[in-house]
């Protein structure tokens, strides 16, 4: 076969071996033409690989994903002077995808009044049941989403309610307040457990509980606080178990990993690793030249959910052990048995690529927004990663390598959010400019805009099994949409 110029274009068929991300080639070398759609490609591959029944993979020819055919990706390829030199056989890297689909999101069912003030954060519980969301009104409100309606008003802070973390077997939320407080509340009574956790100094910006899997009790969580701390809690008993001290400004996002470390990002430009049980400082990561304000991790959807799949199902419910398993299982599924890689985005416009478990250095800078980076999401597959700036753009990253995929266009107004939907077809974000979008991967370009807030929308979260969005602004409403 001729190298991969324009006369192999002119011809009708190319020599291909199916490779999966690994780099293990799947059955033999097969002679395709040139013409062969994705539909194809995925005939031939569940043929190959012997699938019982028919399941979704993407495709890709180097970095380039093949959309309609594999012509079209060579052409791409050649516009970016990508091509091969000399390659007899041209390798079609596959990816698994979720088998389940998400539809897209494009009406508003309902809008939910209630709070007085701005809605500053909501959240979906991890089976994807219930509706949290917390307001400068002081409150956390639990809405009733079958008849999007409200369920609870649970008062007890003192000034607004920055916020809202869910623990992974949906039976408490922790509220991080203004008032240095952070609240315990069981969603079934709307009551707080215990009193609040008073130790910080200043007003708390993030909270993280410790994942299912790593104990199925869901007892402990960790805060992050303008006071340059972290603290540890036994949310039981009620106390702080270790104090995440190091930084010297405000601590801006924590999240704990699945590897059982504590991740924090602060306006001392650093991201700093702790040992939660004693506290101890494991590394430091430098290399952001201005605050860091989000992180995420590639496993934050599984630690989210726990043992809840894309249904919201649990395994028998009162079984612990067999919970723990399966949210060990949805783990290492994500993971594959690689140290967990972290995004960290900031005002100095870059993001960062970890795996902090195991290096201080990065393993890519990525570079493009022309503004702060508000939000860094991973996708729940953990393949891509979502930023939302201020430049009004969301751009699209390589998960794995930090290769910029694509940018999404058409916000007039900055991007304060971005959620994946549970199969990482899609995303949604909400902005200063009062609308959510939802941006399509497949085709990267907007598949629905919803305009409907009065204002500005601060928080979009998206059910864990797909079936909703909701978005608060702050015209004070809470508004869900569905298929």
């Amino acid at each position: 076969l001729e190298s991969f110029d324009a006369e192999t274009m002119e011809e009708d068929s190319v020599i291909a071996q199916f490779v999966s991300t690994e780099g293990v080639s799947s059955g033999p070398q097969l002679q395709i033409p040139l013409s062969t759609s994705t539909d194809q490609l995925l005939s031939i591959l569940n043929d190959l690989l012997s699938n019982k029944e028919e399941l979704p993979y993407s495709f890709y020819v180097g970095e380039e994903e093949i959309i309609n055919s594999v012509k079209n990706a060579l052409v791409e390829r050649q516009k970016r002077n990508e091509m091969p030199s000399v390659e007899q056989v041209l390798k079609i890297v596959y990816q698994p995808q979720a088998v389940f689909r998400v539809r897209s999101v494009t009406r508003c069912t309902g809008s939910l009044e209630g709070h007085t003030e701005a809605v500053l954060t909501c959240s979906f519980s991890p089976d994807g049941r219930h509706l949290a969301s917390g307001s400068g009104d002081t409150t956390l409100r639990l809405w009733d989403l079958n008849l999007e309606t409200p369920l609870m008003t649970c008062k007890g802070h003192r000034n607004w309610i920055l916020c809202v973390a869910w623990s992974p077997d949906s039976k408490r939320i922790a509220t991080g307040s203004m008032d240095k407080e952070i609240i315990i509340w069981d969603p079934a009574t709307g009551q707080a457990v215990g009193s609040p956790l008073r130790r910080h100094t200043q007003w708390i910006n993030s909270i993280s509980w410790e994942p299912f899997h790593l104990n199925p009790h869901c007892k402990r969580l960790v805060s992050a606080s303008k006071d340059c701390t972290a603290r540890v809690w036994d949310a039981e008993r009620g106390i702080c178990t270790a104090t995440l001290s190091g930084h010297s400004a405000s601590v801006t996002c924590v999240k704990w990993g699945g590897e059982g470390l504590i991740y924090t990002a602060s306006q001392d430009r650093t991201i700093k690793v702790y040992a939660p049980d004693d506290g101890k400082l494991v590394r430091t990561l430098s290399g952001h030249g201005h605050w860091v304000n989000t992180l995420s991790l590639n496993t934050d959807y599984v630690l989210r959910t726990g043992p809840y799949d894309h249904t919201g199902r649990q395994p028998h419910h009162e079984d612990l052990e067999e919970a723990k398993r399966v949210a060990l299982e949805r783990y290492q599924k994500v993971s594959e048995g690689k140290p967990e890689r972290l995004v960290s985005g900031s005002d100095d416009h870059t993001l960062f690529l970890w795996t902090p478990s195991q290096d201080k250095k990065p393993l890519a800078r990525l570079t493009g927004h022309q503004q702060q980076v508000n939000l860094a999401a991973f996708s729940p597959d953990g393949r891509l990663i979502a930023s939302a700036a201020f430049d009004k753009s969301v751009k699209i990253w390589d998960g794995t390598t930090g290769r910029f995929v694509c940018n999404f266009r058409g916000h007039v107004g900055a991007v304060y959010q971005v959620c994946w939907a549970a199969d990482s077809r899609m995303l949604a974000s909400g902005s200063k400019d009062s609308t959510i979008k939802v941006w399509e991967l497949r085709t990267r370009k907007m598949k629905v805009e919803l305009p409907g807030h009065a204002d500005e929308v601060y928080t979009v979260d998206w059910s864990p099994d797909g079936q909703r969005v909701a978005s608060g602004s702050k015209d004070c409403l809470i508004k869900i949409w569905k298929h």
